[in-house]
């Protein structure tokens, strides 16, 4: 558990085989649908439609650590502007999370899904036609690659996701991240 100023940060963490996840948490078709309606779908490289297989990516591996970052405001009511704070409090915990999930990836020969979007460039080249700047660290999300987030939050996490609104902060925010790969059940 990560605590700062404004908020406390913490881990959850559950393992799955990849087959299983794969069969239960995931409708491709579904949540795709969703990434063809966002701004970023085919602009930027960490969005489908991929390079790659991911049925095929995905099945080489074995097992899922699915983490769950949980981020608690610790002073809600002195939150002026809901959604830049939200946004500072993602970033921050974004870049940790990454930067661990990285290290994950040599230690387990495995793949990282990043939570949400992109954070490498303030302009993908994709939308140039140019290769990624950053292809040894960009990452898809587990969403971009058609996993249902809600449902593995809840039945894997044990945590609800919550929605604020503009004027409103959720009790709490939740990144949602995984690597597959190797990965022993005793972590």
């Amino acid at each position: 558990m990560k605590t700062r100023e404004d908020y406390i940060a913490e881990d959850f963490t559950a393992t799955i085989p990849v087959a299983e996840y794969m069969a239960n948490y995931r409708d491709a078709e579904k949540f795709i649908g969703f990434c063809r309606q966002c701004t970023r779908y085919n602009t930027y490289w960490a969005c489908p439609p991929f390079s790659f297989n991911v049925d095929h990516y995905l099945s080489q591996c074995q097992t899922a650590l699915i983490i769950g970052t949980k981020i608690t405001p610790l002073h809600p009511k002195r939150i002026t502007d809901v959604i830049s704070f939200g946004k500072e409090m993602m970033e921050t915990e974004r870049k940790r999370t990454d930067e661990l999930l990285l290290e994950m990836e040599k230690t387990y020969k495995g793949r990282a899904f990043f939570p949400g979007s992109c954070l490498l460039c303030p302009t993908c080249t994709r939308t140039e036609g140019k290769p990624c700047l950053y292809p040894e660290r960009v990452r898809p999300s587990l969403e971009a690659c058609g996993f249902d987030i809600g449902k593995t939050a809840s039945e894997l996490l044990h945590i609800e996701l919550k929605w604020g609104d503009k004027d409103r902060m959720p009790e709490y925010l939740l990144l949602v991240s995984g690597i597959f790969g190797d990965i022993q059940k005793d972590l």
